[in-house]
C-alpha cells in the first residue's frame, strides 16, 4: 500500500535530493577548481610570452594592479637582466557579445609589441577575427606607437582597419588596447620616477 502524500513528506524528499544534488555539485568544484586555475594560469602565462618583449624573469611572478579610472588591471612587467624592457597588460572592453579580454605587450618605448585575445563571445565567422588564429587584424597594431597611431576605426577618424561588418567588436579591440596603453604610460611614469630617485 502506497504511502500518502503529506507536505512533511515532501519536504523531506525535496530536502535530501537537494542535499545530495548540492554535495554533488561540492565534490564536482573541488575536483575541478585546481585543474581551471591551472589552465587559465597556463593561457595566461602563454598570451604574456606571445605579447611581451623577449624576458628572462617570471613575469606572472612580478605581477601588478594597477587602478585606472575605477578600474583594476594587472600588469605583467617583462624584465631582462633586471631591466624592465615592457610590459604586458590584461585589458578588457565591452564588445558586441559581451567583454572581449586582451593581453597586450608593449616595448619600453611605448610601441606595441603584440596582442592576444584572452576570452570573448563575439559573432563566429564576423567579431570573431579578433583572435589572431581567425584573420590578421590584430597584426595591424604591431610595431605601433600610440603616440603617433590613432587607436580608433578609420570610420572614426584613426588608423585602424575594422573587421567587415564587426565595427563594434573592432571599436571594443581598439578601446582595450587603449586602455592598455593608458595603463602603459602610468606604469612607465611609475618606473622613471623610481628610476630618478634611486640615482
Amino acid at each position: 500500500m502506497a504511502k500518502e502524500s503529506t507536505l512533511k513528506n515532501m519536504l523531506l524528499t525535496l530536502s535530501a535530493i537537494t542535499l545530495v544534488a548540492s554535495s554533488l555539485l561540492g565534490v564536482v568544484y573541488s575536483l575541478t577548481k585546481g585543474p581551471i586555475e591551472e589552465a587559465m594560469t597556463l593561457k595566461t602565462n602563454n598570451a604574456i610570452a606571445g605579447v611581451a618583449p623577449e624576458f628572462d624573469n617570471d613575469p606572472s611572478a612580478d605581477q601588478l594592479v594597477v587602478e585606472l579610472a575605477g578600474k583594476s588591471y594587472k600588469v605583467y612587467p617583462a624584465k631582462m637582466g633586471g631591466a624592465i624592457v615592457g610590459y604586458a597588460i590584461e585589458s578588457f572592453a565591452s564588445g558586441f557579445g559581451g567583454r572581449i579580454s586582451l593581453m597586450v605587450g608593449f616595448n619600453v618605448d611605448g610601441s606595441i609589441n603584440g596582442t592576444a585575445v584572452l576570452s570573448h563571445a563575439e559573432t563566429p565567422g564576423l567579431g570573431d577575427k579578433i583572435d589572431a588564429s581567425k584573420s590578421d587584424f590584430s597584426v595591424q597594431f604591431k610595431g605601433k606607437n600610440p603616440d603617433d597611431f590613432q587607436l580608433l576605426v578609420k570610420k572614426d577618424g584613426g588608423d585602424v582597419d575594422a573587421i567587415t561588418a564587426s565595427t563594434i567588436t573592432s571599436r571594443a579591440f581598439c578601446d582595450a588596447v587603449n586602455t592598455a596603453w593608458e595603463v602603459f604610460k602610468k606604469c612607465n611614469s611609475q618606473n622613471d620616477s623610481k628610476e630618478v630617485s634611486n640615482e
